[in-house]
């Protein structure tokens, strides 16, 4: 998100002397992406952040393929997956290409001793359930039920849980997320028909600064294997930094939903992009007001995207039998539409209170072991009339 934002101290120029009140030194560090062309932020630490004393154990947690090639659609059960105590041991991955990695996660550990570094990938983390605090080397962030934290890959961090009941639906990204470019200007502003503006954006708001010696997990995941390192200063020492690239925070609940006199596509519910699939933000709206209209979205064919929806909450008029935590997968190729009764149901229908998170990859989807445990297999003929 193309905003600049600061907190602490740090010199005039970059790149240039910043002296401690002893006389001696801070330490510079560059956090960027894309070589030196994405965005960027400099930090300024109490101590090198460099200073590996140990590299412990390595595991494996590339995700388990059960379906390479899939042309079955499927609805999964996601609250079904296990509650586990550690966070990183809670996150099972369910669907997944060469681009990304759609997870689920239900942690029950109020907090976590570790820190944690993705190396490998953004992460776009919802919040269906739980609250609490969202700790990062350059500031914290509160969240709460409906809340999207978007984390750039090689951020520090841990979380702190508000108490054991916590549903995640998160996307491990290995190309940036940003927010979409028909939504902003040449500067990087959003736009006036943008369904959400810089005032909805939540930015880190409170710098913890710890200048500590000792031993400091940070578990690092890269290459999908999570080693462990042990520093020799706290990673959240910095002082001070300014830049673009931060995490921050965005509630589905600042979404504003963008309607007409007939059904529009789902690119008006978008709210975030890369360069291999989109995120899209279904909320509770007015329906088409055409006194002929359809509300209920027509058969469409997903030609170039798998087409994943996440429900959140609500009653989703396109679908029948569908709950909180459900997860619809519609493979490329493939018509689907609303569910037999849907579309009548939705004629002279003047709202819908539906939540759902929408993500459409542009590479085909494999289906973990993982989420052949929460499969229905009769999924796929559930357009059958009946």
């Amino acid at each position: 998100m193309p905003i600049y934002h600061s907190l602490g101290k740090f010199p005039p120029k970059r790149h240039t002397t910043f002296t401690k009140p002893d006389g001696s030194y801070y330490y510079e560090q560059l956090f960027g992406t894309v070589g030196f062309d994405g965005m960027s932020s400099l930090l300024y630490h109490e101590q090198r952040p460099t200073q590996v004393k140990r590299i412990l154990g390595t595991i494996d947690v590339a995700p388990k393929i059960a379906v390479k090639n899939n042309l079955k659609s499927l609805r999964l059960k996601g609250f079904e997956a296990t509650k586990t105590p550690d966070y990183l041991k809670s996150r099972k991955t369910v669907l997944v290409n060469s681009d990304c990695q759609i997870v689920l996660a239900a942690p029950t550990n109020k907090t976590q001793k570790y820190f944690y570094k993705n190396a490998d990938s953004d992460e776009m983390i919802f919040i269906h359930k739980g609250s609490g605090k969202l700790r990062t080397i350059v500031g914290n962030l509160d969240f709460s039920y409906g809340d999207y934290l978007i984390i750039p890959r090689g951020m520090i961090y841990k979380i702190d849980f508000d108490t054991d009941e916590n549903r995640l639906f998160i996307v491990e990204s290995k190309s940036p997320i940003y927010t979409p470019k028909s939504y902003r200007n040449w500067f990087g502003q959003l736009l006036e028909h943008s369904p959400f503006c810089e005032r909805d954006i939540r930015k880190p708001y409170e710098l913890e600064t710890n200048n500590e010696s000792g031993e400091f997990t940070i578990k690092i995941k890269k290459q999908d294997q999570i080693t462990d390192f042990v520093y020799a200063s706290h990673p959240f020492d910095v002082v001070g930094w300014d830049g673009y690239n931060y995490p921050y925070a965005f509630s589905i609940h600042n979404f504003e939903p963008i309607t007409g006199r007939i059904h529009l596509p789902p690119p008006i519910h978008q709210t975030f992009e890369t360069n291999a699939f989109v995120v899209c933000s279904f909320v509770p709206r007015l329906y088409d007001y055409h006194p002929q209209s359809v509300p209920a979205p027509y058969n469409h064919s997903n030609i170039d995207a798998d087409e994943v929806l996440y429900y959140v909450d609500g009653d989703f008029m396109s679908r029948n039998d569908i709950g909180p935590g459900h997860i619809s997968l519609h493979p490329a190729g493939l018509p689907h539409g609303p569910h037999p009764g849907a579309m009548e149901r939705s004629i002279g229908k003047v709202k819908t209170d539906e939540l759902a998170v929408m993500i459409d990859t542009f590479k085909p989807l494999m289906v973990t072991e993982e989420a052949l445990m929460l499969t229905d297999d009769t999924y796929y003929q559930s357009w059958l009339e009946h």
